[in-house]
């Protein structure tokens, strides 16, 4: 099947809050515009109060940036736009600037399906402070969402333990893009297939569905309903039973599964979608071994989300496949991820790196200053810290101390001796230019699976899960603190 690549083909570049034009205005007019720049994306509290996220979006991304132009149209717009004195808002000469303005920045970036955790950065962009600068509000509104999405399914599947979970989010989801995000991220994430159709055209993602309560009620009677989907998809008879009474409907199920028995065929099983599900469940699932199909699935949905899923699991439910919507695809019990997009150092006119720093009451909201990069230690199959480093200082020495960036207090002692080196941060663009091999959507989800496996249990658990150890390496640290008791005016 082809997949299609370029979702975003024509122009998205005003596709961005007002202000990083203002400042990309006034970049311009202070001469500032080229200089060159750093730009980290990261986020700052694992989405679901977790032990983990799963990044995505990062195709989105290349997209995005290989078109990324302002076209007549946009600049048309831009012209047109007035102070409120009347006078033009953006000079000509800007819109002249604009119009040869040449996406030329340098971009690394977490392979998608990969964990990561708060303070890591997602993508480093590197280039002229105006393109690094228009960059922010996209790559935050494709990393937030699909990488938000991308952990919920994890975590659902991660509860459905090993069983098949379906996507069926597409009308409850936040308008047409946000839906085709969703599904996307979705599967990435780890769950089976989708509702969306366009999804399945687009990314290639297996797509799945039966019927609905409306073609039970569109006929007289539920076995008559039952009887004619059999005759139109023989191969694919999953029924929905409950549309009046749910035990009644198992029982009808059973018969026209017979009766495609005998034409050779084999009903593949029911869906239940309301109700006590442990309860019908388990009731379904003895009549349908009584009645000779112990090979036929149950399949439930019903607001269902990682914690009700494993309530049902708890009780014993017999529950084969999950079909998971609303909470799936809207992210129901935390709405945004919350990734910010912050400038990590600037170059001077010397032609050194000046590291910057954002400085806060919060320690929380301390960005991490300088080029830097991060690599995650492995041993015997297992992750065990990841490292936030200067990209100037290569992890060569035999022996390292990370240090929370938000309490100094927790601090981690690492001998890297026998131990695997995985540099998280891959290069995806090289002054403007692709150079990164996009994997499809089928090696992005079992990328997320490898991922996870490197992981204990313990970081993986709904419930107050274990803190994965992720620290600034000591030299860093210090210097993030030498910079924030500098712009705070405590040095001597």
């Amino acid at each position: 099947m082809k997949i299609t690549k370029d979702l975003y083909q024509s122009s998205l570049a005003l596709l961005t809050d007002f202000y990083q034009l203002t400042m990309a205005y006034a970049y311009w007019k202070s001469g500032k515009a080229e200089q060159e720049a750093v730009f980290n994306l990261f986020f700052r509290k694992n989405p679901f109060q977790g032990g983990y996220t799963i990044a995505a979006g990062l195709d989105y991304i290349i997209d995005y940036c290989r078109n990324f132009r302002f076209d007549e149209a946009d600049l048309e717009y831009l012209e047109e736009m007035q102070n409120s004195d009347g006078s033009p808002t953006f000079q000509k000469e800007f819109i002249e600037y604009l119009r040869n303005l040449d996406f030329s920045c340098d971009i690394e970036a977490v392979e998608e399906g990969t964990v990561v955790f708060p303070n890591i950065p997602i993508v480093k962009v590197k280039g002229p402070l105006i393109q690094c600068q228009l960059l922010e509000t996209p790559l935050l509104n494709i990393i937030n969402f699909q990488t938000l999405i991308a952990t919920k399914a994890s975590r659902i599947t991660e509860a459905a333990k090993g069983q098949s979970v379906l996507e069926f989010g597409l009308r409850r989801a936040q308008g047409i893009d946000g839906a085709l995000a969703a599904s996307r991220a979705s599967y990435i994430g780890g769950c089976s297939a989708t509702s969306n159709v366009m999804a399945g055209k687009l990314f290639d993602i297996p797509v799945s569905g039966t019927h609905a309560h409306s073609w039970i009620m569109s006929f007289d009677s539920e076995l008559e309903a039952f009887h004619a989907y059999a005759d139109a998809f023989p191969d694919k008879c999953v029924f929905l039973v409950d549309t009046y009474d749910t035990i009644n409907g198992v029982k009808n199920a059973i018969e026209v599964g017979k009766s495609l028995r005998e034409k050779g065929k084999e009903m593949v099983g029911i869906r239940i979608d309301s109700g006590d599900l442990a309860y019908y469940s388990t009731i379904a699932r003895d009549m349908l071994d009584e009645g000779g199909f112990p090979k036929a699935q149950i399949v439930a949905s019903n607001d269902l989300d990682e914690q009700i899923i494993t309530s049902l699991k708890i009780q014993d439910a017999r529950i084969d496949i999950w079909g998971v919507g609303t909470k799936l695809v809207t992210a129901y019990d935390q709405p945004a991820l919350g990734a910010v997009y912050k400038l990590a150092a600037i170059r001077k006119s010397s032609g050194e790196w000046e590291p910057k720093v954002k400085v806060s009451q919060q320690s929380i909201k301390i960005n991490i200053p300088g080029d830097h990069d991060v690599v995650r230690f492995v041993k015997s199959g297992k992750a065990l810290a990841d490292m936030i480093y200067l990209t100037g200082n290569p992890v060569e020495k035999n022996n390292y101390v990370i240090i929370d960036p938000n309490d100094p207090t927790k601090r981690k002692k690492i001998n890297i001796n026998g131990l695997e080196k995985d540099n998280l941060l891959k290069p995806i663009f090289e002054k403007g230019k692709k150079v990164y091999l996009r994997p499809d959507i089928h090696q992005i989800r079992e990328n997320a699976k490898r991922n996870l496996e490197l992981f204990d249990k313990a970081h993986k658990r709904l419930v107050n899960p274990h803190i994965y150890p992720v620290g600034l390496e000591e030299g860093l640290y210090n210097l993030r603190t030498d910079l924030v008791l500098k712009m705070k005016n405590y040095d001597e």
